[in-house]
């Protein structure tokens, strides 16, 4: 006999063993069970009968939805027209290429100072750009107010809970290169 003859017939006595033990007397188990489903009472609770609803019939379809794209922008103008603060900022101005991008993506790589001009070197994905006082960057309404050599202080502009136009002090830092 083989070895893999002699494993397979092992198993087969272990299996025969096994499903021997399974095979005793389960009558008094039975007979347990039978009589506790004799003398338990069910609990039986009645349902209430469920409320009518009257059917509700919307009658405001030809008028125009509360939340459709166009009433939102409608009323979004209005708030960019008469700011209650005097804040707002100039919607008609041309935008820079630096406003394109959220402040958490631009990092300051650098700063050059010369005897006329102070700039920060501002880096977005692999791009540097020049920056002076006065430049916008990042998208919310963000102007440079002044360039240290370590760090570029912007005054934001954006709107509260109540839809005025408030001031928002935000900085960029420099950042240490990692070689």
């Amino acid at each position: 006999m083989s070895k893999h003859s002699i494993m397979r017939l092992a198993a087969v006595l272990v299996a025969v063993t096994a499903l021997g033990g399974c095979a005793e007397d389960h009558g008094e188990l039975v007979t347990w069970m039978q009589e506790v489903r004799n003398t338990t009472q069910p609990i039986r609770t009645t349902v209430p009968e469920p409320k009518h609803f009257p059917p509700f019939r919307y009658a405001a379809e030809e008028e125009i939805d509360p939340f459709s794209r166009k009433k939102l922008a409608a009323a979004f103008e209005r708030l960019m027209e008469s700011p209650r603060s005097g804040l707002a900022p100039d919607m008609k101005r041309a935008r820079e290429l630096l406003e394109s991008f959220p402040l958490e993506q631009i990092r300051m790589v650098g700063h050059i100072r010369n005897a006329r001009t102070n700039s920060a070197l501002l880096q977005v994905d692999n791009v540097v750009y020049q920056a002076t006082v006065g430049n916008h960057a990042g998208q919310n309404h963000g102007r440079i107010t002044s360039i240290k050599e370590n760090e570029v202080v912007l005054t934001e502009l954006v709107l509260d809970a109540a839809g005025d136009w408030t001031r928002r002090e935000s900085s960029l830092r420099l950042q240490e290169t990692q070689q």
